[in-house]
């Protein structure tokens, strides 16, 4: 599926100065076909088949795939950019051979808005979650820094349909 590509290293434009980096890789091959497998086997993968493009959250890297290209955000230095895509390379390839026994999907998912979730929490701001608030806990839990278990008023009686609805929407971060 993958065979060459090329890397850059590019620091983020609307971030001029940062210290993290985004890792570019032009790929020499269309990896389009195996995007509907990463999507049935990526959780939290957010694919939009139209678009050719497919959005994955993993070790605190945003990870983006297109037809020519994998972009990785907050990388370290080159040599971290370097083992985090041969990494992704990898996955890709594994997945391609690995087509057989895995559905595609081609479901078209999205990230729950910080919101939705902050509606389904139970908006105490108590920071038993240590977090500063409820809001901070939804944008957290969205981002799949935190789970729906670290919410300790969460696990009361009065929230348990709250919590199925919040599980629920949230199932696909994690």
């Amino acid at each position: 599926m993958i065979g060459a590509y090329d890397l850059e290293m590019l620091t983020p434009p609307c971030d001029p100065g940062s210290e993290r980096l985004v890792a570019k890789a032009s790929l020499a091959d269309d990896i389009a076909p195996v995007l509907p497998y990463l999507n049935a086997t990526l959780p939290g993968a957010s694919f939009m088949p139209e678009a050719g493009s497919l959005t994955w959250k993993d070790d605190g890297h945003t990870i983006a795939f297109h037809r020519h290209e994998i972009a990785v955000s907050d990388v370290d230095d080159r040599e971290d950019a370097e083992r985090v895509v041969e990494d992704l390379v990898d996955l890709v390839n594994r997945t391609w051979q690995q087509r057989e026994e895995i559905v595609p999907s081609v479901a078209i998912r999205h990230r729950p808005t910080p919101m939705a979730v902050y509606k389904l929490l139970p908006r105490t701001n108590c920071k038993e979650c240590h977090q500063a608030g409820c809001w901070q806990f939804a944008l957290k839990l969205v981002a799949g820094e935190v789970n729906s278990g670290e919410c300790p008023p969460l696990a009361r009686p009065e929230f348990v349909s709250q919590l199925a609805e919040l599980r629920s929407l949230v199932t696909e971060i994690t």
